[in-house]
């Protein structure tokens, strides 16, 4: 005999003591009269004793039933409790939502958003894992992540939000002195800071507007796990560095830093957000979606800032 309690069998007994026969009991749950006979029969078998004694126009509770069928009663109640509770929470946003976001771009845009996001939503609440390694949302547990990379085929369900470039950049100050690079194949006589979080060793892909390709392994003297590792060097006038779209924009419009190589382009990524399954997603993880995707498609940090820039003044190179 399985360890395991005959639950259907208790809840069919107590929904026929309660109703008095086995038609209406069955009629109430939807199923058959002899699905829920058999059900009685099975439990009786089970448990070693009679329920009900049963004629063709009397059902009655015996009283080894009787002792039973208010406890059955108490876990059928519960049971339905427990269910709709459960369908309470998955289509109101409520509970806690583990969120991962590479460490720039959560500092930067995701955490001075998440004021309004808590005002919104008072029910749920957020852990935010920033981190430029890479996480795995099933192994780890996370419910959701923004990612920014260039997706491949795999079973996560990824929904783009907004492309991100990527740029070479140098303060004027470094340009000033060391020249600017016309062709990626330059790059060779230049600091040109990295990344250490990358699975090999940095390199950058160039395409050029005319379709040549050029690929460069950069090298400097300084390596670092963030855009905020790299950045004092750069603004210092010391080293040039790659850039996400998301933090360059932001020295560009104060000619903090310049945009070098500008008729090549880096693979393009893009922001998205990221979960295990679309199937039967929690109301509280499609909130968080929509909230971040409402906010964040209209990307304030977009590269056609440049445009006015340029015009306004820096070489082309």
């Amino acid at each position: 005999m399985s360890r395991l309690p005959d639950f259907e069998g208790l809840a069919m007994f107590a929904k026929v003591a309660e109703e008095g026969s086995f038609a209406a009991a069955a009629s109430t749950m939807g199923v058959s009269v002899a699905t829920v006979s058999r059900a009685v029969t099975r439990l009786e078998e089970r448990l070693g004793g009679r329920l009900f004694n049963r004629t063709s126009r009397r059902l009655a509770l015996t009283d080894y039933g009787h002792t039973l069928a208010e406890r059955a009663a108490r876990i059928y109640a519960e049971a339905e409790e427990a269910e709709d509770f459960a369908r309470e929470t998955s289509s109101r946003p409520r509970g806690l939502v583990k969120l991962a976001a590479p460490l720039s771009f959560g500092a930067r845009w995701v955490a001075p958003l998440l004021p309004e996001f808590f005002q919104t939503y008072p029910d749920i609440s957020v852990d935010l894992h920033l981190t430029d390694a890479h996480t795995d949302l099933i192994g780890d547990g996370f419910d959701a992540a923004l990612r920014i990379a260039i997706m491949e085929d795999s079973s996560l369900v990824a929904r783009l939000i907004a492309p991100v470039r990527r740029f070479i950049v140098a303060s004027p100050a470094y340009l000033s002195r060391h020249g600017r690079p016309r062709h990626p194949r330059d790059l060779g006589a230049h600091q040109c800071l990295s990344y250490t979080h990358r699975s090999q060793r940095d390199v950058w892909r160039f395409t050029h507007d005319s379709g040549e390709e050029c690929t460069v392994r950069p090298s400097g003297a300084l390596r670092g796990t963030s855009v905020e590792a790299l950045l004092p060097t750069v603004l210092a006038g010391l080293a040039l560095t790659e850039l996400p779209e998301f933090v360059a924009t932001q020295y560009f419009r104060d000619r903090q830093l310049e945009p070098v190589l500008t008729d090549w382009r880096l693979p393009e990524g893009g922001l998205h957000f990221v979960t295990p399954t679309a199937r039967a997603r929690p109301a509280k993880v499609s909130a968080l979606a929509d909230f971040f995707i409402s906010r964040l498609t209209a990307a304030e940090w977009s590269a056609e800032t440049l445009l006015d820039w340029k015009s306004s003044g820096p070489r082309r190179g």
